[in-house]
């Protein structure tokens, strides 16, 4: 009797045994299965990193989807420019059964990455379902990837690129974003904080009522009228719109206000090139407007300007990514019915030596005059400036302009041992150490 028990005992123990094994590696099987990321390699990843924000963001009325075309340039060689001096890399995060709830990509320039405190990339391109711990795997995997190439800190979410287009996240007026500005869903703000992205610096895109429902231009609040007119009549002063035929000459002007207006406010400007701006004013024929966009000349050498576009989006909305031959015919009708009542002024620039003297206000005036005979044109978007340039945000309200959008660029410290500086203070802290270094010399 006594030995049966022991034996039933001991069957009992190794069956618990055998059990517990089974269970632990059933949970490791789990947490295996739950979620797991994919390098973007395959033309299918590629498809699917394109496709997923379109099942994501169907039904919501403000959302437009880029061009695929469009994406898939930012992420190849030979059309971005970036890769001439940095490396980026894709992923797709699959749950268990196999669905894509996310998608995210990591990014660095070798020159610009080196003008901070500290070696930073980028992040961006990031999407994914409302759940905390799929956007957490995310952000570790741009973080690791990030590390292993050297990097100390993380921006995002921000372009593979120039900054005038997918850059910032949303998080403030929800509504149909310009071409170039991203839409996100609220909920990414939770995450990317929760995370430990902090505000590197905000950025506000400005809206203004170019022509009233009664088809009457709005015009400018009277002292900056008085300004315009003021220095437009000035000997020396004069002012051009773009002609593309003329394109070589304004692409040369364009470069040459750029890098000097930059160079003394940006530090991490690196010079623009000729054939970059050649080729921007060359994508956009298809939209461009040679009329509202404006060059200002002091003793004919180039001082200023403002570029503005129709708002593409308004056209590719019902695209849904695809530019294909019947996409393309309904993108010219729609040009010629002035389905584009939007403009995005996406770029501007004043030479140091002639800031607040009030070309910049002239400049506008000039615009304004050219949209007279444009009574399509509803809406001006003015996007975007810094919480750091206080000097550009009292202009846009001067010619009555509001704020209508708020977007974040966030850090986050891959380096925990570094400190944190907002963008502002980070510049002023360059300046600082800048000056003191001069002083040793």
């Amino acid at each position: 009797m006594a030995s049966d028990c022991r034996l039933a005992f001991k069957h009992a123990r190794r069956q618990i045994s055998y059990d517990f094994i089974k269970i632990f590696f059933l949970y490791l099987l789990i947490d295996f299965y739950a979620m797991q990321i994919f390098e973007v390699d395959t033309p299918k990843d590629k498809k699917e990193f394109t496709d997923f924000p379109k099942r994501l963001y169907k039904g919501d009325p403000n959302w437009v989807c880029m061009l695929d075309s469009e994406l898939e340039g930012i992420f190849d060689p030979k059309k971005n420019h970036a890769f001439k001096l940095g490396e980026a890399n894709r992923w797709i995060l699959r749950d268990e059964n196999g669905k894509t709830i996310g998608r995210v990509a990591a990014f660095f320039d070798r020159q610009r990455s080196t003008v901070y405190r500290q070696l930073t990339g980028g992040m961006g391109f990031f999407e994914v379902v409302e759940n905390k711990e799929a956007a957490f795997a995310l952000f570790d995997t741009c973080r690791k990837w990030l590390a292993s190439n050297g990097m100390e800190a993380m921006d995002g979410p921000v372009n593979f690129g120039e900054n005038d287009s997918n850059w910032g996240l949303l998080v403030d007026g929800f509504m149909q974003q310009g071409y170039g500005m991203p839409y996100h869903k609220r909920y990414y703000r939770d995450f990317f904080e929760a995370y430990g992205f902090r505000n590197y610096y905000e950025q506000y895109s400005y809206h203004r009522e170019v022509h009233g429902k009664d088809g009457k231009i709005v015009e400018f609040p009277p002292r900056i009228k008085k300004i315009a007119e003021w220095l437009t009549k000035r000997p020396g002063y004069s002012f051009q719109h773009f002609q593309f035929s003329r394109k070589d000459k304004f692409v040369k002007d364009f470069v040459e206000i750029y890098n000097s207006a930059w160079a003394v406010f940006k530090e991490d400007f690196i010079p623009l090139a000729p054939e970059i701006i050649d080729e921007t004013f060359r994508k956009a024929k298809a939209i461009l407007d040679e009329d509202i966009i404006w060059f200002a000349y002091y003793n004919d050498k180039p001082i200023a300007f403002f570029i503005l576009l129709p708002d593409l989006n308004q056209i590719i909305k019902p695209f849904n990514g695809r530019l294909n031959f019947l996409n393309m015919i309904r993108f010219g009708w729609a040009k010629v019915i002035h389905k584009m009542t939007r403009m995005r002024g996406i770029v501007g620039g004043v030479h140091p030596a002639h800031q607040n003297n009030g070309v910049e206000s002239a400049i506008f005036y000039k615009l304004y005059e050219a949209l007279r005979s444009k009574p399509w044109y509803k809406e001006l978007e003015l996007s975007w400036v810094g919480d750091f340039n206080p000097k550009m945000q009292a202009i846009y309200e001067a010619i009555g302009a509001h704020r209508a959008k708020t977007h974040i660029t966030y850090r986050f410290m891959i380096n925990d041992k570094l400190e944190f500086a907002r963008y502002k203070d980070e510049v002023d802290l360059m300046h600082i150490s800048g000056n003191a270094a001069q002083s040793l010399k």
